[in-house]
C-alpha cells in the first residue's frame, strides 16, 4: 500500500525583546526565551539557535526510535541520549560540520539488544530532521540489558 503524499506546515514566531534576546513562540506551546550565545557576544543561561538545532536532531532520533519501537511492539526500559554539535568556520562562514547523537537504551534481556540496535539504525536512517540538513549526523548507540 502506497502512502499518499502529505504536507505539514509548522509555524513559529520570534520577537526581539532587548539586547540580543528574544522569544520563540508557537500557538498552544510555552514561550521560550532565546538569545545569541555567549561565544557570539550573547547571553548566558538562555536557549540559543545552535542548541535548539542540535536538540532538534537529538529529539528526532528519539521520536523516530519510539515510532519504530511502537510499530514493532518492542519494549524497552529506558532511553536517554546526548547530542553534541560541532560549529566551526568552514571557508568564510560558520556551520555545523557534524552532530553526534549518543542514545543509551536499556532493555530487559540481552536477547533484545540486537533488535534495539536495529531500531536505532532505522532511526538514524529515517530521522526527518537529520535527513533535511547538510551536517553529517552520526548515531553512536549504547545498548545494555538488565537481565
Amino acid at each position: 500500500m502506497r502512502q499518499k503524499s502529505r504536507k505539514f506546515i509548522y509555524r513559529t514566531t520570534v520577537s526581539w525583546a532587548e539586547e540580543k534576546k528574544g522569544f520563540l513562540c508557537s500557538a498552544g506551546k510555552p514561550t521560550i526565551e532565546v538569545a545569541t550565545p555567549p561565544e557570539f557576544k550573547g547571553h548566558e543561561g538562555i536557549w540559543t539557535p545552535e542548541e535548539l538545532f542540535v536538540a532538534s536532531v537529538n529529539i528526532c532520533i528519539k521520536t523516530t526510535f519510539l515510532h519504530y519501537a511502537q510499530r514493532e511492539n518492542f519494549e524497552f526500559l529506558s532511553y536517554e541520549s546526548e547530542a553534541e554539535g560541532v560549529l566551526e568556520r568552514v571557508g568564510d562562514q560558520f556551520m555545523f560540520s557534524g552532530i553526534k547523537v549518543r542514545p543509551r537504551v536499556v532493555v530487559a534481556m540481552s536477547a533484545q539488544i540486537e533488535k534495539a540496535e536495529e531500531l536505532i539504525e532505522l532511526s538514524e536512517k529515517n530521522c526527518l530532521i537529520s535527513n533535511s540538513i547538510k551536517s553529517k549526523v552520526e548515531v553512536i548507540p549504547e545498548i545494555s540489558a538488565r537481565g
